[in-house]
């Protein structure tokens, strides 16, 4: 096959040539390049609002939005009559029965002025890859910084990456919704850039005083006894409200699991010492009436460790806590539980997975986790994308191992629904996945996705529920669910205030 870039050979970037690189490594596939001018280019003065941003927040604008010399390109040969397909990043591409064009879009409209009038207008684009108006691969990007336009647009730039080279080595994810007609974009002017620049800066003084009067970020563990049905039965908040795991103020719990063990609940939190920034796993067991003490660490590794899915199988207690900062998935056993926890094996190596959640069904295990990107270094460091809206699945005959990754990796691109936000669990048949929904931020929403397909070819999933912290569990986020047999554990945002005595 080959295959014929269409870009602005005018507005070359770095990620053009990312692009190029990933796609010319595919087995089976040649490459040739229209670089001739085309539409869809970013305004006017879009690259004087990134410099303001990059000034402000200490930015570095080598990343995948700054320019690429020409003479990058010269290794690519130019547009022939032995193309077989056209992948078309401007939207001005023109062939015919015999030569298909795959189209790029953001929210209906080809070009990168398009993600960035998306993210200027602070929604989460809706990328698509199109032909003859039949989609291909589609997904919900997300952004690391939804604020800051140069980091979100490069986020994009990245995961349309990640959806361009899916697409071509089979895997075709696709979004429930469809993408809808985008309004114009916002003009850049001075003063309009202006304008964001003093908002933006006033957001950093404000951000910078809080801090100063409060431990940020902060989580907390809200739990409840269960005496009637749960979470995923009600699809809202009890009306008893939740109970909070208390903490000294100097550290926040997130990520809880319980389990049973001789009668009782243990639960299993991300334990973050404000003060090292580095967090570890730890316990605490429950009686009838609740927590007893406060949780003692059990797990802590160099690196940070979070979302402890613990589970028992074989008369042993195993736990695959979060270890993206290694880029690796550990399985660890417990020796003396709820303690002793020893590395039995590595799982995954050179990923960058959060939130790994294993599902058995019908003698096979499944791995979900969503996958960080990195394409390429540029400038001098690592190009990453967001943590949250990439799924990746795995599967193995027994949880040890070995995984083999899905043909269709990645089987979801959705900021809003592709993180897992806790154990699956069957109703009446139907598999219930707690997701987490991000669009407004990291862990902003919790949601709850019934699966509809699972298997070799594809995956497929339906958000049925969307629940926000409130009056009966006050804060601003809400990211994991979680039950064991008696009790039922959630957590999110709280405050800590840095003068407040320590218990």
């Amino acid at each position: 096959m080959r295959l014929r870039l269409r870009l602005d050979g005018r507005a070359l970037r770095r990620w053009h040539i990312c692009l190029l690189e990933r796609i010319t490594a595919l087995p089976g596939l040649e490459v040739e390049v229209d670089r001739s001018p085309g539409p869809g280019g970013l305004p006017d003065k879009a690259a004087l609002l990134f410099r303001l941003e990059a000034l402000l927040k200490r930015l570095s604008l080598d990343g995948l939005s700054s320019p690429a010399p020409a003479s990058t390109l010269a290794g690519y040969p130019e547009s022939s009559a032995a193309a077989s397909c056209i992948l078309d990043l401007c939207g001005d591409a023109s062939g015919g029965p015999k030569l298909p064009i795959w189209r790029l879009s953001f929210d209906g409209i080809a070009g990168e002025g398009a993600l960035l009038a998306s993210l200027l207008a602070g929604r989460s684009p809706v990328a698509a890859l199109s032909t003859n108006g039949r989609i291909i691969a589609s997904g919900r990007f997300g952004a690391e910084d939804r604020g800051t336009m140069l980091t979100a647009f490069e986020d994009g730039l990245i995961r349309s990456i990640t959806l361009i080279v899916g697409a071509l080595s089979g895997a075709r994810p696709l979004l429930q919704q469809s993408a809808s007609v985008s309004p114009d974009a916002p003009v850049l002017t001075v003063r309009t850039i202006g304008a964001r620049t003093a908002k933006m800066a006033a957001r950093l003084i404000i951000r910078r005083l809080y801090y100063l009067c409060y431990r940020a970020p902060h989580w907390r563990v809200g739990w409840r006894r269960l005496t009637g049905p749960d979470l995923v039965d009600l699809r809202t908040h009890p009306s008893s409200g939740w109970k909070d795991l208390p903490d000294d103020g100097r550290r926040f719990y997130a990520d809880p699991f319980g389990i049973e063990h001789e009668g009782r609940t243990v639960l299993f939190v991300e334990d973050f010492p404000h003060a090292t920034g580095k967090a570890l796993i730890s316990a605490v067991t429950f009686d009838m009436n609740g927590p007893i003490g406060t949780p003692v660490p059990v797990l802590e590794e160099p690196h940070h460790l979070s979302y402890p899915f613990v589970f028992e199988r074989e008369g042993s207690f195993w736990m695959i806590p979060e270890s993206c900062a290694n880029d690796t998935v550990d399985l660890y056993r417990a020796t003396a539980f709820p303690g002793g926890w020893v590395k039995e094996a590595t799982l995954l190596r050179g990923v960058t997975a959060s939130d790994s959640t294993l599902l058995e069904r019908d003698g096979r295990w499944w791995m979900f986790a969503t996958v960080r990107d990195q394409p390429a270094d540029v400038g001098g460091g690592p190009i990453l994308g967001s943590y949250h809206d990439s799924l990746h699945l795995w599967s193995a005959s027994d949880f040890r191992g070995p995984w083999t990754p899905h043909a269709g990796n990645p089987v979801l691109i959705d900021i809003a629904s592709a993180r897992p936000a806790g154990r699956i669990v069957e109703r009446d048949g139907v598999l219930i996945r707690p997701v987490q929904d991000c669009r407004l931020g990291y862990g902003e929403a919790l949601a709850l996705a019934r699966i509809d397909r699972l298997d070799d070819e594809g995956y497929a999933q339906t958000v049925e529920t969307i629940l926000r912290s409130g009056p009966l569990f006050p804060g601003t986020r809400l990211h994991t669910l979680n039950r064991a047999s008696a009790f039922e554990f959630i957590d999110g945002s709280a405050r800590s205030p840095r003068w407040r005595r320590r218990r």
